[in-house]
């Protein structure tokens, strides 16, 4: 939905129905992930559930649900007959809802748009299949929750599940009894999380740091640039930083709020900026903490840690020298092999060769429980 946020805001300020699409649910090599979305009405669709592979069939089924008022879960798969029509030739499976919105039926929905420009983190649960109401949906923040899923105690259980999701980022389906007994599975809710993106904190203004700041941007990250020299630290050197902020690395990193889904990259490579900074990331919940150097460097950096009092466990931390090893040698090479490594802890890739494997591409096709996540 947030892809296709502010366009049916519109539609929905207008006092219009359209049909909204969502992915819900994947298998094998779905080409994208649950909580990908599409909007149409009349003759205009917007957003996209399969980047391609299945979207004519999909914006047929939204019209038709946007008329009738009755909300569909549809799988759409490959096929000897159908695979070049409205299957995934990829080789994916996708479970698609697509249910009917309007002011009557999603009165929350200005709610959520509201909460997503504010960045305060939300979730929408909606019944997908089983004895529940299908289309039933309820909207989870931290500390309120509006709409009901039928039953009280299935209503309690959803916001548990749903606020331990959203702490992680994370979106998918949950299931439950009739009445939300967690050891039965006979109703399926869709919990669409939308949290802060997750930040990427680059310390060293160097133009290894404006390579990077470039790419986590592109992968979604909320990128910060720090660093202690106000002639280098600008945002004419980093227009693609969110924030540039001049501050010793260290007192910066210790006046800020960090969780699980953070990245830090530590570019200085000199000690007398690095050392300081990563005494203090190694004790943060950051996901990612990663260091650029030589290999000499990093042993007489751990030195130095261990030096400051950092234990082994907190060095095991560390990714450096950083990256993963592509034989990067220039700054957007570099910058790369760094957004490789993220994605790789993110998912729980390999890094090897995906010719070299067998099976599927995509693994199960669900996240690493501390990344990720829909971002606003």
């Amino acid at each position: 939905m947030r892809d296709v946020l502010s366009q049916i805001m519109r539609w929905w300020e207008a006092g219009e129905t359209f049909g909204l699409a969502t992915v819900v649910d994947t298998f094998h090599s779905a080409p994208r992930p649950p909580g990908a979305s599409m909007a149409v009405f009349g003759d205009e669709a917007e957003g996209s559930v399969s980047g391609g592979c299945v979207e004519g069939a999909v914006y047929e089924l939204a019209r038709e649900v946007a008329e009738s008022g009755t909300p569909v879960l549809q799988r759409y798969g490959v096929s000897d007959d159908d695979a070049f029509s409205v299957g995934l030739t990829c080789g994916g499976i996708l479970d698609v809802f697509v249910e009917p919105v309007s002011r009557e039926t999603f009165p929350e929905l200005g709610e959520i748009a509201g909460s997503v420009r504010e960045r305060e983190p939300v979730a929408v649960a909606t019944v997908l299949s089983g004895p529940g109401a299908v289309g039933a949906r309820r909207v989870v923040w931290a500390d309120r929750s509006s709409g009901s899923l039928g039953v009280a105690r299935l209503d309690d259980a959803v916001d548990d599940d749903a606020r331990g999701m959203l702490a992680q980022g994370l979106t998918g389906v949950r299931r439950y009894g009739a009445r939300g007994e967690r050891r039965l599975d006979e109703l399926s809710v869709f919990v669409h999380s939308f949290a802060p993106p997750p930040r990427m904190l680059v310390f060293g203004a160097i133009d290894f740091a404006a390579a990077v700041a470039r790419v986590g941007k592109f992968l979604g990250y909320h990128v910060v640039v720090c660093d202690a020299r106000p002639v280098f630290a600008t945002t004419r050197r980093f227009p693609e930083a969110d924030e540039v902020i001049v501050k010793w690395p260290h007192d910066y990193l210790s006046s800020i709020a960090v969780d699980e889904r953070t990245a830090i990259c530590v570019l200085t490579h000199d000690p007398r900026f690095d050392v300081p900074l990563l005494e203090v990331a190694l004790r943060t919940p950051a996901g990612y903490v990663g260091a650029m150097g030589s290999r000499r460097t990093h042993e007489d950096r751990l030195a130095r840690l261990r030096e400051a009092g950092l234990g082994e466990e907190e060095l095991r931390r560390l990714r450096s020298p950083i990256g993963l090893d592509l034989g990067a040698r220039t700054p957007e090479e570099t910058a790369v092999s760094i957004a490789a490594e993220l994605i790789q802890l993110r998912w729980g890739g390999s890094g090897r060769p995906l010719s070299d494997g067998s099976g599927r591409i995509h693994g199960n096709g669900r996240r690493v429980p501390a990344q990720g996540g829909d971002s606003l």
